[in-house]
């Protein structure tokens, strides 16, 4: 079933006030030391990367714990064992311990590392430029110290953009393209023999798993599901309507995706979300207001499973998946306006329990926020401008 619907708000926060914790940090060797680390910290920590470097911060004051050299561009992902971040670089996944805190010379080797996928208590990787699917047990990888696990591999028959989850049954769900296209996934059992596939979701991309082990990847057209054993197809309303990332929550059997209808359009903001029900079949289009715009960084889901947009008019509107409509508001930045390149510095959203961590480039501002009341439990400024973020504790 596919629709298509507005939302409107339902309800909007008091502005809460705030001020900022300035923190000093200055340039120098791979590691200078900003605050005591403590590897008994309980609260999780926050790593944030900005040009040339890293910065480990205290989830809970969002203090400067440690900061690294590293290349003028990374990416960061979550290990998933509640200690590490994968810092993607120019020669593969390297591993960041956030707690003691390193950034270890510990490095899955890829030509173009791209995206690390956490579920059923695997780490997956997957090297854009080779194919390869690395499988990780992140029991394993949370005690790693001089040597990283042994990963499981399997190669794709073509190198392309893609993305591999591994279910809890050992089934691997994993994509299938070529330097050019990408026409779809493909379903293997342990051994690697196929069970499903499907050739119908153009230009396939991004992952996420929702309750009950329902798989959403994202197409051109629409989305695909694995459920049960096979693929299922929801065709969007829009002859181009791309979903490229889904926010889930393994609790809710609703997927939220992003969703761009224009494959002309100038820039990376968005301002339609998808509602997939994995246990209905049910698949729409959400038109958010006019006023609320993001791009791929500015979506979480929350605590009771709703999701939260940080739009350009610098709030967190929060949306209920079961509704499609946004019942509240929470002012955190200030207005900003999209990136021109996806790599660019621009705010984006990364939840951990209640708590969301923000970033604000144009202040060189990150933020800590309860989800549930909408308060800055925490600030802080830094000498440098913040692009990505991932928090460890607690993440899934």
């Amino acid at each position: 079933m596919t629709s298509l619907r507005n939302t409107r708000l339902g309800g909007l926060a008091a502005l809460v006030g705030a001020s900022l914790l300035a923190t000093a940090c200055g340039s120098g060797g791979s590691a200078v030391e900003a605050a005591e680390p403590s590897s008994a910290n309980t609260e999780g920590r926050v790593a944030v990367s900005y040009e040339g470097g890293l910065a480990v911060l205290d989830a809970a004051t969002l203090d400067v714990v440690q900061r690294f050299d590293s290349e003028e561009f990374t990416r960061l992902n979550a290990a998933g064992d509640g200690k590490h971040v994968f810092v993607t670089t120019s020669d593969g996944f390297q591993l960041l311990d956030t707690l003691t805190p390193e950034l270890t010379g510990l490095k899955y080797a890829a030509t173009t590392p791209g995206h690390v996928v956490r579920h059923a208590g695997q780490t997956v990787l997957f090297d854009d430029g080779t194919g390869k699917t690395s499988i990780i047990e992140t029991a394993d990888l949370a005690q790693a110290t001089d040597a990283l696990p042994q990963a499981q591999t399997y190669t794709s028959k073509t190198a392309h953009h893609g993305v591999s989850i591994v279910l809890e049954d050992g089934t691997l769900l994993t994509t299938v393209g070529d330097e050019t296209t990408r026409t779809g996934a493909v379903a293997l059992d342990g051994d690697r023999a196929e069970i499903a596939a499907s050739s119908d979701c153009p230009g396939i991309h991004g992952e996420g798993t929702a309750a009950d082990e329902a798989v959403i990847f994202g197409c051109e057209n629409g989305a695909l599901l694995f459920k049960d054993g096979k693929f299922q197809k929801f065709t969007a309303p829009d002859e181009f309507g791309r979903m490229g990332n889904a926010y889930v929550s393994g609790t809710s059997p609703i997927v939220v995706g992003d969703y761009k209808n224009d494959p002309d359009a100038e820039g990376y903001l968005l301002n339609a979300v998808t509602l997939i029900d994995t246990e209905k079949g049910e698949y729409e289009v959400v038109r958010l207001p006019e006023t609320v715009q993001y791009t791929f960084r500015d979506v979480a889901r929350g605590p009771d499973d709703l999701a939260y947009i940080l739009s350009t008019d610098g709030s967190i509107h929060v949306l209920d998946p079961e509704t499609g409509k946004l019942v509240n508001e929470f002012p955190v930045v200030d207005a900003w306006e999209g990136p021109v390149e996806w790599q660019d510095a621009h705010p984006a959203i990364v939840a951990n329990g209640d708590i969301a961590y923000v970033t604000e480039p144009a202040t060189k501002t990150v933020h800590a926020v309860d989800l549930k009341t909408g308060k800055k439990t925490a600030s802080v400024t830094l000498d440098q401008t913040p692009n990505e973020i991932a928090a460890t504790l607690g993440t899934k």
